[in-house]
């Protein structure tokens, strides 16, 4: 395991190789924050089930707590056992982009269970990354909170070291994928009849109108 970061150091950066996937996982199974890299852009990352380690990554990024965390999973199966509404959109852009640069807000199904840290919830945003390392991570971990390692309202570093020096010592550990990009995943919510872009990201708003153009 790698050892944690002094207080005030950045925090141990290791890699996308096996080791560095034991390493991420184990920190996350006891409660800490990963940086990890995804498909786009490098993110925060903790157990939705871990209080404590989502509170840190609120306070990583100064991130208003009344704004809920997006959350990453390896697969369908595991996006189902969320309990969502997989409406007709949802099901023709996930068949489309997934895995991919695409988060979906989700609605939920009133008749299928949903795990205790949705109770409450009106919609959970879900992506699957097109990222071999981080779907393996997901497998072993589980779905993961996940949003970008950026303080909030800053730009997102492009390397490893630099969000690792950005953050402090405020993560765990920062897994290094190489260099990424700083745009993030559209964002489609596919709640009720009409899907609606709220942010454009990799995908561009054409593409998601011409996707769903057969369901008007």
């Amino acid at each position: 395991m790698v050892p944690a970061a002094p207080r005030g150091a950045p925090a141990p950066l290791v890699h996308t190789d096996d080791d560095g996937a034991r390493a991420a996982a184990v920190t996350l199974q006891r409660g800490g924050v990963v940086v990890v890299p995804t498909d786009t852009v490098y993110g925060l990352s903790a157990r939705p089930e871990d209080p404590d380690a989502v509170q840190a990554i609120y306070r990583a990024k100064g991130r208003p707590g009344g704004m809920h965390l997006p959350v990453l999973a390896a697969s369908l199966d595991q996006v189902r056992a969320l309990g969502v509404d997989l409406t007709a959109a949802a099901g023709v852009l996930a068949a489309r982009w997934w895995p991919g640069p695409l988060t979906l807000a989700f609605g939920f199904d009133a008749s299928a269970p949903r795990p205790d840290w949705l109770a409450g919830r009106d919609e959970v945003a879900v992506r699957i990354p097109d990222h071999p390392f981080l779907r393996g991570l997901l497998r072993a971990t589980g779905v993961l909170l996940v949003t970008s390692a950026n303080p909030h309202g800053a730009p997102t570093a492009l390397v490893a070291g630099d969000v690792a020096a950005s953050l402090d010592d405020s993560v765990d550990l920062v897994v290094d994928g190489g260099e990424l990009t700083e745009v993030p995943s559209t964002l489609v919510n596919v709640r009720g009849e009409q899907a609606v872009v709220e942010r454009e990201g990799v995908i561009p708003r054409a593409e998601i109108d011409e996707a769903l153009a057969g369901l008007q």
